[in-house]
Protein backbone atom coordinates (compact mmCIF):
# COMPACT_ATOMS: atom_id res chain seq x y z
CA UNK A 1 0.00 0.00 0.00
CA UNK A 2 1.22 3.63 -0.66
CA UNK A 3 3.44 5.11 2.07
CA UNK A 4 4.86 8.30 1.64
CA UNK A 5 7.64 9.87 3.81
CA UNK A 6 8.16 14.02 3.49
CA UNK A 7 11.37 15.40 4.71
CA UNK A 8 13.00 18.49 4.45
CA UNK A 9 10.92 21.43 5.70
CA UNK A 10 12.15 23.94 8.82
CA UNK A 11 12.38 27.97 9.75
CA UNK A 12 14.26 29.98 7.37
CA UNK A 13 14.10 33.58 6.45
CA UNK A 14 12.75 35.40 3.77
CA UNK A 15 14.61 34.78 1.08
CA UNK A 16 16.52 31.84 1.99
CA UNK A 17 15.78 27.80 0.06
CA UNK A 18 14.95 24.63 1.44
CA UNK A 19 14.70 21.06 -0.46
CA UNK A 20 12.21 18.94 0.15
CA UNK A 21 12.00 15.36 -0.54
CA UNK A 22 8.99 12.64 -0.27
CA UNK A 23 9.82 8.98 -0.11
CA UNK A 24 7.22 7.06 -1.92
CA UNK A 25 6.62 2.89 -1.59
CA UNK A 26 3.95 0.85 -2.07
CA UNK A 27 3.27 1.95 -5.84
CA UNK A 28 5.41 1.89 -8.97
CA UNK A 29 6.79 5.11 -8.69
CA UNK A 30 8.38 5.57 -12.14
CA UNK A 31 4.93 5.42 -13.71
CA UNK A 32 3.12 8.02 -11.08
CA UNK A 33 2.46 11.56 -11.70
CA UNK A 34 3.86 12.64 -8.84
CA UNK A 35 2.65 16.19 -7.07
CA UNK A 36 3.37 18.75 -4.00
CA UNK A 37 1.06 20.43 -2.21
CA UNK A 38 0.77 22.82 0.53
CA UNK A 39 -1.57 23.91 3.36
CA UNK A 40 -1.23 26.56 5.07
CA UNK A 41 -3.71 27.31 8.73
CA UNK A 42 -7.28 28.59 7.87
CA UNK A 43 -6.84 27.91 3.88
CA UNK A 44 -7.66 25.45 2.01
CA UNK A 45 -4.72 22.61 0.09
CA UNK A 46 -3.49 23.31 -3.31
CA UNK A 47 -0.89 21.90 -5.59
CA UNK A 48 2.29 23.54 -5.60
CA UNK A 49 4.48 21.65 -7.94
CA UNK A 50 3.84 18.15 -10.17
CA UNK A 51 5.57 16.17 -12.33
CA UNK A 52 4.56 13.36 -15.14
CA UNK A 53 6.90 10.03 -15.66
CA UNK A 54 8.49 11.36 -18.43
CA UNK A 55 9.81 14.37 -16.03
CA UNK A 56 7.63 17.17 -17.43
CA UNK A 57 6.23 19.86 -15.10
CA UNK A 58 3.98 22.32 -13.96
CA UNK A 59 3.71 25.23 -11.53
CA UNK A 60 1.55 27.05 -9.29
CA UNK A 61 1.51 30.49 -10.17
CA UNK A 62 2.03 31.91 -6.93
CA UNK A 63 5.65 29.53 -6.93
CA UNK A 64 6.55 29.46 -11.01
CA UNK A 65 9.99 31.07 -11.08
CA UNK A 66 11.18 29.64 -7.31
CA UNK A 67 10.45 26.53 -7.38
CA UNK A 68 11.50 23.47 -9.14
CA UNK A 69 10.19 19.78 -8.46
CA UNK A 70 12.15 16.58 -9.69
CA UNK A 71 12.21 13.00 -9.38
CA UNK A 72 14.81 10.23 -8.96
CA UNK A 73 13.02 6.88 -9.71
CA UNK A 74 15.56 5.05 -9.15
CA UNK A 75 15.24 6.05 -5.04
CA UNK A 76 10.94 6.48 -5.55
CA UNK A 77 12.14 9.95 -4.90
CA UNK A 78 10.17 13.45 -5.61
CA UNK A 79 11.85 16.71 -5.04
CA UNK A 80 10.89 20.17 -4.24
CA UNK A 81 13.68 22.71 -4.22
CA UNK A 82 12.15 26.15 -2.68
CA UNK A 83 14.23 29.26 -3.65
CA UNK A 84 13.68 33.20 -2.80
CA UNK A 85 10.83 31.79 -0.16
CA UNK A 86 8.26 34.20 1.06
CA UNK A 87 6.23 34.45 4.36
CA UNK A 88 3.27 33.66 2.52
CA UNK A 89 4.58 30.38 1.70
CA UNK A 90 4.65 28.92 5.08
CA UNK A 91 2.37 25.75 5.43
CA UNK A 92 2.86 21.91 5.63
CA UNK A 93 3.93 20.39 2.65
CA UNK A 94 2.98 17.12 1.46
CA UNK A 95 3.59 14.81 -1.68
CA UNK A 96 1.14 12.72 -3.42
CA UNK A 97 0.03 11.15 -6.48
CA UNK A 98 -1.66 13.93 -8.65
CA UNK A 99 -4.37 14.17 -8.75
CA UNK A 100 -5.02 14.08 -5.25
CA UNK A 101 -7.30 16.43 -2.13
CA UNK A 102 -5.84 16.98 0.82
CA UNK A 103 -7.11 15.50 3.40
CA UNK A 104 -8.80 13.07 1.18
CA UNK A 105 -7.50 9.14 0.84
CA UNK A 106 -3.89 8.27 2.11
CA UNK A 107 -1.60 11.22 3.14
CA UNK A 108 2.05 11.14 4.65
CA UNK A 109 2.71 13.48 7.82
CA UNK A 110 3.54 16.26 5.65
CA UNK A 111 6.39 18.41 6.65
CA UNK A 112 6.31 21.82 7.97
CA UNK A 113 7.77 24.94 6.00
CA UNK A 114 7.63 27.85 8.00
CA UNK A 115 9.38 31.60 6.38
CA UNK A 116 9.51 34.40 9.04
CA UNK A 117 12.19 37.17 9.85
Amino acid sequence: QLQLVESGGGLVQPGESLRLSCVASGIIFSIERMGWYRQAPGKEGELVARISSDGSTNYADSVKGRFTISRDNAKNTVYLQMNSLKPEDTAVYYCNRYPSIINLGYWGQGTQVTVSS
